[in-house]
């Protein structure tokens, strides 16, 4: 049995159990239950049916196990009595045990647990056992240094700031920060004192050509009482005046007012116009975290393990998963519209800067800029946005431990990559990956496989030393990259694009291909995969032949000399009568 299931390096056998019923919702009726070997490793759950023509075979990382129910009692009929796994990527299995065979539930029970829920029983993740060596150091994708230079930093009017160096302004914000330049450390300090858990306004990106920016912060300590903060408001003035093509700057608060007004009476708030001079505030009505949880708890009832096809939109229509996307998705776009057609720099938060504020942030980034709608730039903007910048990975997945009913989880880095996909639906062309890398990102939020999405911080990744002590997703990525690359990627179509997809809900998709890959009757007949490889293939055969003809070209108008000149303005490459073509 051992060298029946392909064990990773650092991965071993921890149970094996022989004869378990596995209740598969999808058989066809009257063929019983599908009996097979289970086994539990380290790392995985691995269920071998005893079958040999066609095997529904289970692999799937214990990461993705949200709780483990025992079902029915010693005097329960039939397959009543066994076991269910909920996981986390919209699919439950069933396993029944008999209870005459000495199938010791407790005995498989207790090595699940112990094995999904590591630090629940006082153990450790996968990843830092995980020994498999990738190619290239995914750890080094992103410097917040080079990124902030890559943006144009430092100029006149922003500085790189190490204001933060040793996590000591807020331990929820990378080391190094883009801030005004005319700021000093002292003002930053009282600015800190002001912004819910010291989360300041620092750069996220700025405009090559007009210098419009988007900064990031959490919601300012008003309170009932309506405090002020002068160092607060001389920093957003700071902002608004770094970029002379507007006098004006715009705060966008992610909440619906209603909670914005709420929040006072704990002590937070929203930015009253007396105090911020030439300031516009928008509310973008994006719902809490509770609301989204319990939104995808719908979306799963919805596609697992029964799709009711009369109901299918009454039912998707029920679960407002794709108002909230679209919600989300239309805030990114005004951001973005404001900031390129209207040249005027924006401020993004909500209560605590780590949620809603990341979501609007890097999805207006990547509609900006073409740099992260590349495999390596994007991996650099779920760095910079999410990882940097304090989103709770730990927290909203709940890596690791037993706490399933924790109100902190919530899928928000899922609706992140699900208006991601949205927008590449509307844009094929515009993206070097394809959703399959998409699925992979999320995949891996949950494994525990690689060290990228552990713990909550940059703080306290580096207090635990996760890049030497884990691989890094981007590592792997990176060394697979062909099949995360989208064939239909056109390059100099989209550089220094911007995007407007049209947030409306007629415009958006469900994700089928996500959140009903585990219902067979949903599957795509035809690989996507292949077909994407073979175009992959064809196009790159393509522009060899474009490459080797524009060589020839070259070449003829080298040996003509000094009389060809003339006519090579007539005569342009054939890559740029491609390019003229396509557009």
């Amino acid at each position: 049995v051992r060298d029946e299931v392909p064990l990773l390096p650092g991965e071993k056998v921890e149970a094996v159990y022989q004869d378990i019923a596995f209740l598969s919702p999808f058989s066809s009726t009257g063929t019983g239950p599908i009996r097979g070997t289970l086994t539990i490793t380290n790392y995985r759950l691995y269920f071998r049916p005893h079958q040999r023509e066609n095997p529904v075979i289970l692999d799937i990382p214990l990461g993705f196990v949200a709780r483990v129910d025992k079902v029915g009692g010693a005097r329960t009929p039939g397959d009543n009595y066994g076991l269910e796994i909920f996981c986390k990527d919209i699919r439950n299995l069933r396993f029944a045990l008999s209870k005459v065979d000495g199938h010791p539930r407790k005995d498989i029970f207790e090595s699940l647990t112990a094995n999904a829920f590591p630090l629940s029983n006082s153990g450790e993740l996968f990843a830092f056992t995980y020994r498999e060596q990738h190619p290239g150091n995914g750890w080094s994708v992103y410097d917040q240094a080079e990124e902030l230079r890559r943006l144009g930093l430092p100029n006149e009017s922003w500085a790189i700031s190490r204001a933060n160096e040793k996590y000591q302004l807020c331990d929820t914000y990378p080391a190094v920060v883009g801030v005004p330049a005319m700021i000093s450390s002292e003002e930053l300090v009282e600015v800190a004192k002001f912004r819910s858990k010291g989360r300041i306004p620092v750069l996220s990106w700025l405009h090559p050509d007009s210098l419009a920016s988007i900064t990031r912060c959490s919601q300012p300590l008003v309170g009932v009482a309506g405090r002020r903060c002068r160092e607060d408001e001389r920093l957003v003035q700071n902002i608004m005046d770094a970029n002379a093509q507007s006098h004006r700057i715009y705060i966008y608060d992610a909440r619906p007012k209603v909670n914005a007004v709420a929040n006072m009476a704990k002590g937070g708030g929203y930015e009253s116009e007396d105090s911020y001079q030439n300031a516009e505030f928008v509310f973008l009505d994006i719902h809490n975290i509770h609301v989204m949880r319990e939104s995808l708890r719908k979306v799963k009832d919805m596609c697992f393990p029964v799709i009711d096809d009369q109901r299918w939109l009454s039912n998707l229509e029920a679960t407002h998963w794709l108002d909230h996307v679209k919600q989300i998705l239309a805030g990114a776009v005004k951001i973005a519209d404001k900031v390129e057609n209207h040249k005027t720099s924006v401020v993004v938060h909500c209560s605590d800067g780590w949620d809603r504020t990341a979501q609007l942030t890097s999805l207006a980034m990547l509609l900006l800029d073409s740099h992260y709608r590349t495999l390596r730039g994007f991996q650099v903007l779920v760095e910079k946005e999410w990882l940097s910048f304090g989103h709770k990975f730990n927290h909203r997945v709940g890596q690791g431990d037993d706490k399933h009913n924790d109100p902190d989880r919530s899928p928000v880095f899922l609706q992140f990559i699900d208006c991601v996909w949205q927008v590449s639906q509307q844009f094929p062309n515009a993206f070097e990956f394809n959703d399959y890398f998409l699925s992979t990102v999320l995949d891996h939020l949950y494994s525990c496989l690689f060290g990228t999405f552990l713990y909550n911080s940059d703080k306290e990744r580096m207090d635990n030393k996760l890049p030497t002590r884990t691989q890094s997703l981007w590592s792997f990525i990176n060394s697979k990259r062909a099949i995360f690359l989208n064939p239909m990627y056109c390059a100099p179509l989209d550089d220094k694009v911007a995007l407007f997809p049209v947030a409306s809900i007629r415009y958006m998709k469900f994700w089928k291909s996500y959140y009903c890959r585990w219902n067979p009757r949903m599957r795509p007949q035809g690989s996507v995969h292949l077909r994407h490889a073979q175009l992959s293939s064809l196009r790159d055969q393509l522009q060899a032949k474009v490459d080797l003809l524009n060589r020839e070209l070259e070449n003829k108008a080298g040996k003509e000399g000094a009389g060809s000149k003339r006519q090579d303005n007539h005569n342009p490459s054939l890559s740029a009568r491609f390019e003229s073509f396509n557009m």
